[in-house]
């Protein structure tokens, strides 16, 4: 049964840093592309970043420079890192498994996702 657990969420203020874990069980991390998508409240999806197999990362274009993806395969975990935060980025945070070994921004690729993890910016 494919699994991904996360955690990390959380209260922070303005300015202040998180980092996001999600980890895997039940299929051959090392070999699946991964991704981070938020969700603000009341709104919809939205594609934060995606690591492929290799490690190449992609990001969202309002992501690039304050967030980093990355990925210990030999702990079957992926780590959103979140800097500069501000309350924009308050959001739930989901965690998803790619088809593949490479991945996009597109959500019909993701066929297993996290619960969600809420991170809140503010002071």
């Amino acid at each position: 049964e494919v699994q991904l657990v996360q955690s990390g969420g959380g209260l922070v203020q303005p300015g202040g840093s998180l980092r996001l874990s999600c980890t895997a069980s039940g299929f051959p991390f090392a070999d699946y592309a991964m991704s981070w998508v938020r969700q603000v409240p009341g709104k919809g999806l939205e594609w934060v970043s995606t690591i492929s197999h290799d490690g190449s990362t992609y990001y969202g274009e309002s992501m690039k420079g304050r967030f980093t993806i990355s990925r210990d395969n030999a702990k079957n975990t992926l780590y959103l890192q979140l800097n500069s935060l501000k309350s924009e980025h308050t959001a739930m945070y989901y965690c998803a498994k790619f088809l593949g070994a490479y991945g996009s921004s597109y959500y019909s690729g993701m066929d297993y996702w996290g619960k969600g993890t809420l991170v809140t910016v503010s002071a």
